[in-house]
């Protein structure tokens, strides 16, 4: 029997494996273009666990203006834990005595932008806020590759719109078409004899 064996191991012991979600999760909504690869079976991991923290998002951004800013600090510090809070990012003079490090950077971008852009832009959708698309083998190791990103990004946005742009024009030439068609008829009937 299987009884509550829901996840996949992915061959590592439980903190390691929360940790390697924790870093793609945070690599994912920090990406520029809202896309990583990954293995297949990490990727089909990392849905369930990303689209927890979007859903974190979306109930803030329903909550918005509604005077409930305890219950907003609440969600962002539960999503909190979903992300690498990064590495210290280095300064000339770290490790000096006397000196303070520099904040912790990657997961605090993570929970802003999350909160800021994604749980605005996920506002509407009840759900399914990634897509996998599968890559193939790789060539060292043979481990099937995929793609994990988020629906309605800035990529896609855009080869949207280049779409549309082409689609205009060539709806005018079909207009152009169809009145040259039109006129064409009058000319066959007409015949070949009574030229």
């Amino acid at each position: 029997m299987r009884h509550l064996k829901a996840h996949r191991k992915l061959g590592r012991s439980t903190e390691h494996r929360v940790s390697m979600l924790r870093n793609l999760a945070t690599s994912l909504i920090n990406a520029r273009d809202e896309r990583i690869i990954t293995t297949l079976p990490k990727a089909k991991e990392l849905r369930p666990f990303v689209e927890r923290v979007i859903t974190l998002s979306r109930r803030a951004a329903s909550l918005e203006g509604n005077g409930s800013e305890a219950a907003i600090v609440h969600l962002k510090r539960q999503a909190a834990a979903y992300f690498h809070a990064g590495n210290y990012q280095r300064a000339e003079n770290a490790g000096r005595r006397g000196t303070t490090r520099p904040p912790r950077t990657a997961g605090v971008a993570a929970v802003r932008r999350l909160f800021d852009e994604l749980g605005e832009r996920f506002k509407d959708r009840p759900g399914g806020y990634t897509r996998i698309i599968k890559l193939g083998r790789r060539a060292g190791d043979g481990a099937e590759l995929a793609i994990i990103e988020l629906l309605d990004n800035p990529r896609e946005k855009e080869a949207l719109e280049a779409k549309q742009k082409r689609a205009k024009p060539s709806s005018k030439k079909k207009k152009g078409e169809a009145k040259v068609t039109e006129a064409s008829p009058v000319k066959s009937e007409a015949g070949p004899d009574e030229e």
